[in-house]
């Protein structure tokens, strides 16, 4: 999903509790990284990887000059022979330390090793945020939680990269007013056709 069905989406979504939810917990997830410095750690389950959301996120981080938002892919399966990119397996969850973020997608509740481990990083002192059902073990141990209930308006997939837009955003959008139609659109192109911040 680009930019624009971002944008598109959002003005579908006006007025629901979703582009209020996904701001706060994206805002949540940038606080925490920013803040630390970085180590952003990615994990779902090993029936779904969020590899999407991992692309989104990168690509956030160069746009908005956030290159603590580029996270680490945590994988189930991973395989020294893999790209260095995708080889960090779920070793790397036993690591994880105070100052670290370790976001955790998952459709359905994880199963206990995933748990375990998850559980075992919030003691070392990692932020625990959870993007999921909204239910099961997970939620109690994540500082910070975003329910996506099975059956709701939107997809996992979909809030996603409503979270990833949101977390990319250097500022809060204006408060909404009675523009016309045009000016809203004029202001989205301007926006979308902005150059990326310079880096230095």
């Amino acid at each position: 999903m680009d930019a624009v069905r971002v944008a598109l989406l959002r003005e579908v979504l006006a007025g629901t509790e979703w582009l209020g939810a996904t701001r706060r917990f994206a805002g949540a997830l940038r606080g925490s990284v920013v803040s630390h410095g970085g180590g952003l750690l990615l994990v779902g389950t090993p029936e779904y990887e969020p590899w999407h959301l991992a692309a989104h996120l990168v690509d956030e981080a160069a746009w908005s000059g956030t290159p603590e938002l580029a996270p680490t892919l945590v994988r189930h399966d991973a395989r020294p022979s893999d790209p260095a990119h995708l080889a960090v397996g779920p070793g790397r969850l036993a690591a994880a330390r105070r100052g670290e973020t370790l976001l955790v997608v998952a459709p359905e509740g994880p199963a206990a090793p995933l748990l375990e481990r998850v559980s075992d990083a919030r003691r070392a002192g990692a932020t625990v945020l959870a993007l999921g059902p909204g239910q099961g073990e997970l939620p109690s141990l994540a500082h910070e939680t975003l329910a996506v209930p099975d059956g709701s308006e939107l997809d996992l997939d979909t809030v996603q990269h409503l979270v990833s837009a949101a977390a990319g955003e250097n500022a809060l959008p204006a408060p909404r007013g009675r523009r016309r139609l045009r000016d809203r659109v004029a202001r989205l192109a301007e926006h979308l056709t902005a150059p990326p911040p310079a880096r230095w």
